[in-house]
């Protein structure tokens, strides 16, 4: 086994945690990893990506003596993205490297299929759902449930990619020829009213912590708002949606943070869409407006220390997405007039190129009325178009 001690400074142990992925999501775990005194470190795919302040190797993920060479001088290995190949993690693990989610949690979040095969097990609500090899199989899944359906790529897809609503199994015959024979997932279309999302903090030891409910605004398959608590939420809604949250949790034994997208359906009934097994869009709104933000969090959980407080901060909290970025100009040049007119926002910026839909920062705004610092909020993201 791997002696796997942290690293000592004059006066104090200095914790180590290793992040593959040089995203966004690791760039915002840097702040609360130096105000917790923690020795963050990023395994990017490139230089240059969003987490370069934190990037202490450039590599590929998928290669494993590339990361086993990063894990060797950390504590805790955790992650930017899901898409670590799972021999990989396996053979860390197998050599005593501390993985936080571990392979047999983190493949749920890979896999879609096996998700709705564990799910189920779990007896957690969530749509109908099937797996089909070929177009006889999709139609008549199609047949049954009013002609149309979602078809997901079982692996891969984020952020709307990999996902198609279908009226035909000949609208998904490109997608059966490139998975040359492998299951896809097609689900029921489902007919809700809004998307929410549950985000449940749990730490190796056991312990979990929620946060409140949210509602989720996506557009383009992109989340482009949030809203935090969710407008309207009943105790039964909350009570549901935190239930479904901690089962999973500890159901698939996920260590971190983990963020269940939900749909509040027109009949009332709360079903899980997808999983994510680190921060998340959802959570973002946490950094300004809770008491312990999900990135901090998330490094807490990772590293097995006691857990934060989750509770917002304001009666309303807010985030909106900065899509695509400045057309013209730089980010730099719009921060005075944002700034000057709405000085109770905060700007958070990816260190991303300007790109149409793509994800290059968000706005978080907290207050006591939800229709001002949704206005504050967009107003401000609207700057930087």
């Amino acid at each position: 086994m791997r002696d796997n001690r942290t690293r000592r400074t004059e006066n104090h142990m200095v914790l180590r945690i290793g992040v593959i992925g040089g995203g966004q999501l690791a760039r915002m775990m840097i702040a609360p990893a130096v105000e917790l005194g923690i020795d963050l470190r990023v395994l990017a795919e490139a230089e240059g990506m969003s987490a370069q302040l934190a990037a202490t190797a450039v590599g590929d993920y998928r290669d494993l003596d590339t990361v086993r060479s990063f894990a060797q001088d950390v504590d805790v290995i955790t992650f930017d993205h899901e898409h670590v190949p799972q021999e990989v993690l396996r053979a860390l693990v197998s050599e005593g490297v501390a993985v936080h989610p571990g392979p047999d949690a983190l493949r749920f979040a890979q896999d879609k299929l096996e998700m709705r095969e564990r799910l189920a097990e779990l007896g957690v609500p969530q749509p109908d759902w099937a797996r089909v090899t070929d177009a006889s199989e999709l139609q008549a899944f199609l047949d049954d449930h009013g002609g149309r359906g979602v078809v997901k790529t079982p692996r891969g897809g984020y952020d709307g990619k990999g996902v198609r609503v279908v009226g035909a199994a000949a609208e998904a015959a490109d997608w059966f020829e490139r998975a040359g024979g492998e299951a896809l997932l097609v689900e029921e279309l489902v007919a809700f009213r809004r998307e929410l999302a549950q985000q449940i903090a749990r730490r190796p030891s056991g312990q979990m912590v929620a946060y409140p409910v949210v509602e989720t605004v996506q557009r383009d398959g992109v989340c482009a708002e949030v809203f935090a608590p969710a407008p309207g939420a009943g105790e039964r809604l909350v009570q549901v949606a935190e239930g479904v949250g901690r089962r999973i949790a500890e159901g698939l034994g996920v260590t971190g943070m983990l963020a269940v997208e939900l749909f509040e359906t027109d009949d009332e009934r709360i079903l899980v869409n997808e999983l994510a097994m680190r921060p998340h869009n959802s959570g973002h709104w946490s950094q300004d407006g809770a008491v312990t933000g999900q990135f901090e969090q998330h490094l807490r959980a990772v590293a097995d220390l006691p857990l934060g407080d989750a509770s917002p901060s304001a009666a309303w909290a807010t985030m909106v997405n900065i899509l695509g970025g400045p057309v013209d100009g730089t980010f730099e040049s719009r921060f005075d007039a944002a700034m000057s007119e709405h000085p109770d926002a905060k700007i958070h910026t990816y260190g991303k190129d300007a790109r149409p839909g793509r994800k290059v920062g968000h706005i978080n705004v907290s207050g006591d009325d939800l229709d001002d610092i949704v206005y504050t909020a967009r107003a401000v993201a609207a700057h930087f178009d």
